[in-house]
């Protein structure tokens, strides 16, 4: 069992920037690939970044390429996300998630945090 909590959501304008974190607590954080995703309501959860176990492998959706950063820290067993020039379509409740093996599909992810909402205003 893996337990985590998101935080660093808020309300920001267009152009800013939030960094989200995720701590992690329960089984060996270091043994899991780690995920962002995010939704809105109405809308089916979308990936939007990976970091393999060790942190070297990263992916990310084509919508935040070269605005957000997925990274993590192994001895302090957390999980970030800078997200920089946000725009108002990157409003929604961004989740962490963890799996044993690199995904970038919603429904392999076996453990969630509850959430942490993210509002950019124009």
């Amino acid at each position: 069992q893996v337990q985590l909590v998101e935080s660093g959501g808020g309300l920001v304008q267009t152009g800013g920037s939030l960094r989200l974190s995720c701590a992690a607590s329960g089984r060996t954080f270091s043994a899991y690939c780690m995920g962002w995703f995010r939704q809105t309501p109405g809308k089916d959860r979308e990936f939007v970044a990976v970091t393999s176990a060790s942190g070297v492998t990263t992916s990310y959706a084509d919508s935040v390429k070269g605005r957000f950063t997925i990274s993590r820290d192994n001895a302090k067993n957390a999980l970030y996300l800078q997200m920089n020039s946000l725009k108002p379509e990157d409003t929604a409740i961004y989740y962490c998630a963890a799996h044993v093996v690199y995904s970038v599909r919603v429904n392999d992810y076996q453990y969630w945090g509850q959430g942490t909402q993210v509002t950019v205003s124009s």
